[in-house]
């Protein structure tokens, strides 16, 4: 058994989102709480900038759910880059324990099922979960220097340039996590650095078929089951890999990188990174939530366990996926 079920059901009771320029002329453009005019946000570094989105969907998150940092209890982070050095750095303007996890960009996922994990066991009553990324940070670190103007393959993907978060709560919202899947570590032998959807669709297919069979639910038992950046190609594989193990999940499955920037020309399979999830969950899709246009939502995020030094060392990609249910109750 992978999966928790939370007898306590703790609430989702409010979001905060802030994403760059290029995320926001798609369709979560008129969800998030901060749209940047440039993907700088007035600082001297992309890494710098990174640290200072996710800082502000932190705060954004707690102040929207009418909180206070003095009553939070802990702040649940991890980011793409070394060390999780943004979420640290954020950590240090806030006076409560924090918890740094890695995942890559399945990390919201993973922050949100350790938060209802706390809460649910009464360790705790109002915890922040968030995660970002940032284009420029994430491309120099994982491929090559943004000085060289590599051409693009048109297997890849787009690392997403935002934040977003949650303040979870034990009372205060009809949004609860019912059940959390953790997955477990999947790799099928993919080496190319660039095809994040073909190296995380296996494990994202492994954790939703076990999220079904422990809780005896079936794909259309949700209204949507949601991905966390696979890409419209990584989507496509998925829904293979569930219907040649016998579940169909065609009409009710899509892909945050899919939505975030509706897959045109320029961004080839779409969005990717710890911020594609956490911002189009967040804010679009939280949204439909809290309007009951979605009753049940299975959020999957999936991450690709690599560095560069794997990659130089020729290494194969280890990807996982987690799963979260949230349903309004």
């Amino acid at each position: 058994m992978q999966t928790i079920f939370f007898k306590n059901q703790p609430r989702i009771v409010a979001t905060g989102t802030i994403a760059g320029p290029k995320e926001c002329a798609g369709i979560v453009g008129k969800y998030v709480d901060k749209t940047l005019d440039d993907d700088t946000f007035g600082e001297s570094t992309y890494e710098k900038a990174e640290c200072k989105m996710l800082t502000f969907a932190a705060r954004q998150a707690i102040k929207n759910g009418g909180g206070s940092e003095k009553e939070t209890d802990m702040f649940i982070s991890g980011d793409l880059l070394n060390q999780i050095i943004s979420a640290s750095f954020t950590a240090r303007d806030f006076d409560f324990p924090f918890i740094g996890v890695y995942g890559a960009c399945s990390t919201l996922a993973e922050a949100y099922a350790l938060a209802a994990t706390f809460i649910d066991g009464g360790y705790a009553k109002k915890i922040v979960a968030a995660t970002g990324s940032h284009f420029s940070s994430a491309e120099r670190q994982y491929r090559y220097p943004l000085e060289l103007g590599n051409t693009r393959p048109p297997q890849s993907q787009w690392t997403v340039t935002g934040a977003g978060g949650a303040f979870i709560a034990d009372t205060g919202s009809p949004i609860a996590i019912t059940s959390a899947t953790f997955g477990k570590v999947v790799d099928f032998g993919i080496t190319d650095v660039n095809n994040m959807g073909a190296a995380m669709a296996p494990a994202a297919c492994d954790t939703i078929l076990t999220h079904l069979r422990d809780t005896g639910r079936k794909p259309t038992d949700y209204d949507l089951i949601l991905t966390g950046d696979l890409g419209a190609l990584g989507s496509r594989i998925v829904k293979d890999l569930t219907w040649e193990k016998g579940v169909d999940m065609q009409s009710n499955h899509v892909d945050c990188g899919e939505i975030i920037y509706k897959v045109i020309e320029d961004e080839f399979q779409g969005g990717s990174g710890a911020g594609c999830s956490a911002v189009v969950f967040n804010s679009y899709i939280y949204d439909k939530l809290k309007n009951r246009e979605l009753n049940r939502v299975l959020l999957c995020a999936t991450g690709a366990l690599l560095s560069t030094v794997s990659s130089g060392q020729g290494e194969s990609i280890p990807c996982i996926c987690h799963a979260v249910s949230i349903e309004n109750v």
